[in-house]
């Protein structure tokens, strides 16, 4: 995602090259050109890094909603702590490593330096023209992706997962995982230089957060009584759907800033173009999905799901993430169709597989990320299939290596798993203590 470039210098250059022999007026003229030109990029791109910064942000309200409402009464509490826990956690860890370790001394390698004493941003008062933004807008956009990758596992592995080893998998997802994974092609790593593309985080965001996400889900094992003896699937129903939809939403306004500051640059008329495309491929994908997702559940189950069509506009995002530019919007619209059919189908067979995953976040993160990211050369001539698996592949080892191991050095040190009990009582009360329903869910009023 991270790109080092002043796409005003083109306009500035040719200002220079047109006055340079024209006498030291004109050129004094050309200076001061280039220097108006230098300062308004620089101004517009770090607002496009602000404002696709909070959108961003906005997303972990949308994934703390989305949770809310998918789990039961008895649980809510827990999801909306474990979400303000891991932004907080995220964003301690991206400055004091992660940053440096994805932007810092990659030079074409698996990760940048190493360091503890966080990241440095510009003087007060100061500037990086050189750079064409803001490093603190730079650094507040790039750590909001990385809370979304934590969240996504927050969801899957719901109601059985204790808070403090919860939150010692997201210290070192958000500070060593996803950096060191980030680094590879945002930060102009090896698979950059292999050709791998990415625009915006279909497989770096969101399948690294799905794989993470996975292997939680089957070392903890399924929710007590999900999976009956004889292969029933029993139904856990979610406690909001209202919430749930309200946090649909939200994520799909945030994405808006997730694909289009994912353009890096404001400063130019074709940059604030193509912005603008992506911001209605995004849309366009989205109701894609929702719309695919409607008709194959009919015509598959003979009713429909509002949970599905959730998932359905979420997998729709996650789908057009890799390359939201370069695709026609009728291209937009069935990649992101693709995704939901993809939630139609995956979470039927993760139960077959009795795989647990509370929010449906595999199928939406994980196989519409990889689907998103095979679809690239559809529509962008500069991406090839071979480099593409080459990626997917990667950092599907990598996650899940790397992922397994911390999961099971929890789990045989302090364990990972409440009791039966707490887990029937409900993590409000076991683990938080603050029940988000008291009145509906253990009948106190």
């Amino acid at each position: 995602m991270k790109r080092l470039f002043n796409k005003s210098a083109g306009v500035a250059g040719v200002l220079l090259a047109t006055t340079a022999f024209a006498g030291p007026s004109l050129a004094q003229d050309a200076v001061t050109a280039e220097s108006v030109a230098a300062n308004s990029a620089y101004i517009f791109n770090t607002l496009l890094f602000l404002i696709g910064g909070f959108l961003v942000m906005f997303m972990a309200a949308g994934f703390a909603m989305l949770e809310a409402g998918l789990v039961r009464a008895k649980n809510v509490s827990m999801q909306c702590l474990k979400n303000i826990a891991l932004y907080s956690i995220a964003g301690l860890m991206y400055y004091w490593i992660g940053y440096n370790l994805m932007y810092t001394g990659v030079d074409g390698g698996v990760m940048g330096t190493f360091s503890l004493f966080g990241y440095g941003f510009d003087d007060v008062g100061g500037n990086a023209l050189d750079t064409g933004y803001s490093t603190a807008s730079d650094w507040f956009f790039q750590m909001a992706f990385v809370a979304a990758t934590a969240s996504i596992v927050s969801g899957t592995i719901a109601e059985r997962v204790k808070l403090w080893p919860f939150l010692i998998f997201t210290v070192v997802l958000t500070g060593i995982m996803y950096p060191i994974s980030g680094s590879w092609h945002w930060g102009a790593g090896f698979l950059k230089e292999a050709g791998f593309n990415d625009f915006a985080g279909s497989t770096i965001v969101h399948s690294v957060g799905g794989w993470a996400a996975l292997t939680g889900a089957i070392i903890l094992g399924a929710r007590k009584g999900k999976y009956s003896a004889d292969g029933r699937v029993v139904p856990m129903v979610g406690s909001n759907i209202p919430l749930a939809t309200l946090g649909t939403f939200i994520l799909w306004l945030g994405w808006f800033g997730f694909n289009g500051a994912s353009q890096l640059a404001m400063g130019t008329i074709g940059d604030v173009s193509d912005v603008s495309r992506i911001f209605a491929n995004t849309n366009l994908a989205a109701a894609g999905g929702v719309v695919a997702t409607l008709i194959v559940m009919q015509f598959v189950y003979g009713k429909l799901d509002v949970t599905m069509a959730l998932n359905g506009a979420l997998a729709g995002l996650v789908s057009i993430t890799a390359e939201p530019l370069t695709p026609s919007p009728l291209a937009a619209v069935a990649i992101g169709a693709v995704g939901g059919v993809i939630v139609v189908f995956a979470v039927p067979l993760l139960d077959k597989l009795k795989i647990d995953d509370v929010v449906g976040a595999i199928p939406v993160h994980l196989l519409a990320g990889i689907w998103g990211t095979l679809a690239v050369p559809l529509t962008n001539s500069g991406a090839n299939f071979g480099a593409q698996i080459y990626g997917i592949a990667a950092y599907a080892v990598f996650t899940v290596v790397f992922s397994a191991v911390i999961w099971l050095a929890l789990k045989y040190t302090i364990g990972i798993r409440v009791s039966e009990e707490e887990e029937a009582n409900g993590l409000d009360r076991s683990e938080i203590g603050v029940e988000a329903y008291p009145e509906f869910t253990f009948g106190r009023g």
